[in-house]
């Protein structure tokens, strides 16, 4: 077999108006063009025996194990590669079910289209299914660390160009209300519609959002100023910038226990809670100093962490969030507990996912000790 030539589409097309994200393989069946599944001897058992899965495609037949029965039947090879293109993508943790495959002008030339998440991906998986499918042709098997490889290439094409959790969620929103999407080059980007209609996001910035809220927002002093002015409670604190300050701001915010954190860090870097004694506190002052050129000192209070989401001035959704933590079970050790909880699918490094994979860190042997 031979492709000819891969296009990606990205809006209303050909083969559907509704799915928009489709690769269209252009594909020379070459000498199997006469042949259907049938007749290659121990295709059906090799195809079965690496991509079992395929018995939870429906196909014509409109029920489980639907595509299979066609391949135990004869169907030509252009639906097969169809198939095991968007599996792989399925097994791969991206969600496509739409595929066309239909013959040209050409004899034994097939146009084959499948729907994709990711178009790296997509094209990935469309060459991929086609050697697949050529190997089991061949030697009536698909060697397993190969698609295992396959697979790990897939998840890291996907999780390369992956959204991020809180720009998924606006996209899909958008999807929901018919609201069309694209992706910017510039500077991981989202536009919304078009024309005179059109929105612009980055993450959970809009093109309505203002650079000075952004930037007081960003400044953890500056922000506890505006709070406090508004009648607010917030922790007493000071900003320093030496390590000779730092006792002088304790007393200034009224002794232990304390907190010390970067002025202007991000996803929890540096921080350090609940100090109580001058060896911690010089110890996370230079944690908090190696992510910031100033550093925060305040009063520690125990309480629980929320996050409100407010749109066009009204809470819409209110999140509490829990610290990593792993439950004993008296049989595994705790780096086993960590182990296991990271298997989780919905953690990811950072901000990648809805959940944060656990890391052992600075923070984690301070706790256990």
């Amino acid at each position: 077999m031979k492709i000819l030539k891969i296009q990606t589409l990205h809006g209303p097309n050909y083969w559907s108006i509704r799915r928009q994200k489709l690769i269209v393989m252009r594909l020379d069946l070459e000498e199997l063009a006469d042949k259907p599944s049938n007749v290659i001897p121990g295709f059906y058992e090799g195809l079965t025996h690496v991509l079992p899965s395929l018995v939870e495609h429906f196909c014509s037949p409109g029920c489980r194990g639907g595509f299979l029965s066609r391949v135990r039947e004869g169907t030509m090879m252009g639906h097969i590669i169809e198939h095991v293109a968007l599996e792989l993508q399925e097994l791969a943790g991206m969600s496509v079910g739409f595929g066309r495959t239909r013959e040209t002008a050409t004899p034994g030339t097939y146009q084959v289209v499948l729907e994709y998440q990711n178009e790296q991906a997509g094209r990935y998986a469309a060459r991929a299914a086609v050697r697949l499918c050529q190997s089991i042709v061949g030697t009536g098997t698909y060697p397993l660390e190969e698609l295992e490889q396959d697979l790990t290439d897939l998840r890291t094409l996907a999780a390369d160009a992956s959204l991020g959790p809180s720009t998924e969620t606006l996209v899909k929103e958008a999807e929901a209300r018919g609201i069309p999407w694209f992706e910017l080059s510039a500077r991981a980007m989202i536009q919304f519609g078009y024309g005179v209609h059109q929105k612009r996001i980055q993450a959970t910035l809009s093109d309505r959002t203002g650079i000075l809220a952004v930037e007081l927002a960003s400044d953890k002093e500056g922000t506890k100023q505006i709070l406090r002015q508004a009648g607010v409670p917030v922790p007493r604190g000071a900003v320093i910038n030496f390590l000779d300050e730092l006792e002088e701001a304790i007393q200034e915010v009224g002794g232990y226990p304390i907190v010390i954190k970067p002025l202007d860090g991000n996803h929890g870097r540096g921080i350090t809670i609940n100090i109580t004694s001058w060896e911690q506190a010089e110890e996370a002052y230079d944690a908090a100093k190696a992510v910031s050129r100033s550093v925060i000192v305040e009063r520690f209070y125990q309480g629980r962490d929320h996050r409100v989401l407010v749109v066009n001035g009204k809470v819409v959704a209110v999140a509490e969030r829990v610290p990593a933590h792993v439950v004993g079970d008296g049989r595994l050790t705790i780096e086993q507990l960590i182990d296991k909880t990271n298997q989780d699918p919905r953690r990811g490094d950072g901000h990648d996912n809805v959940l944060t994979r656990i890391e052992v860190d600075r923070t984690t042997w301070q706790l256990l000790d």
